[in-house]
């Protein structure tokens, strides 16, 4: 029995195994967001496609990521929202239990907001009532997979072409891929630069997705 037990544990550590590299969390990241192919995650991650399609490989030895081929491209996903749930899990523990994650969170990202992240209900609220655009930063076929219903896509390198797109008579609130996305923080930012009332919201597309909130 003990032998079947460790046999066991050996598959599970797979998973473990497989999440263990910061390039492969940065997939997971993305593919939350939807489906991407082979050429647009090694875009959007700086690695080679030799490199990109060898970390997806081992993502899915593990069984968290499922592909399909449609001609030349090989398309990946997530296995099921259960995986988004460990990698939430995954930075949840880090963040509460790592010094330098804390600080990091700390030193680059929080320094730069000292407002409180808008929560998804009072976003919600707030939207219902007409008192604020909502934005988001994504790239395009990030926002076309899926996205917070009414959101405008507005891509951060464009941001500062399209102001004139947004109301200043309103607070603008942005988000993007996650709590820790850059994207956001760049965004309003910027838009408070240009005189505008402008958050962030607390979490990104993925958790408003899981927490089963209406999407577009």
């Amino acid at each position: 029995m003990s032998s079947i037990k460790q046999r066991l544990y050996q598959q599970f550590a797979l998973v473990g195994k497989a999440m263990c590299h910061a390039n492969r969390l940065e997939l997971l990241e993305y593919l939350a967001q939807g489906e991407h192919s082979v050429e647009s995650l090694a875009r959007k991650s700086g690695m080679s496609i030799a490199n990109t399609s060898k970390h997806l490989q081992t993502l899915r030895q593990a069984g968290l990521v499922q592909a399909r081929k449609d001609g030349l491209h090989v398309f990946y996903s997530l296995s099921g929202e259960d995986v988004l749930e460990l990698f939430f899990a995954l930075r949840a523990v880090g963040e509460r239990h790592l010094e330098e994650a804390q600080k990091l969170i700390d030193t680059y990202l929080e320094s730069r907001d000292h407002l409180e992240p808008l929560p998804r209900e009072e976003l919600l609220a707030r939207a219902r009532e007409g008192l604020v655009t909502v934005i988001d930063v994504r790239p395009p076929d990030e926002y076309a997979a899926g996205h917070v219903p009414g959101a405008i896509n507005v891509p951060l390198q464009e941001l500062e072409q399209r102001l004139e797109e947004l109301p200043k008579d309103r607070e603008v609130v942005a988000y993007c891929r996650g709590p820790h996305c850059v994207l956001a923080f760049d965004a309003v930012e910027r838009l408070r630069r240009h005189g505008f009332s402008a958050r962030r919201l607390q979490d990104g597309f993925p958790e408003w997705r899981k927490e089963g909130l209406a999407v577009e």
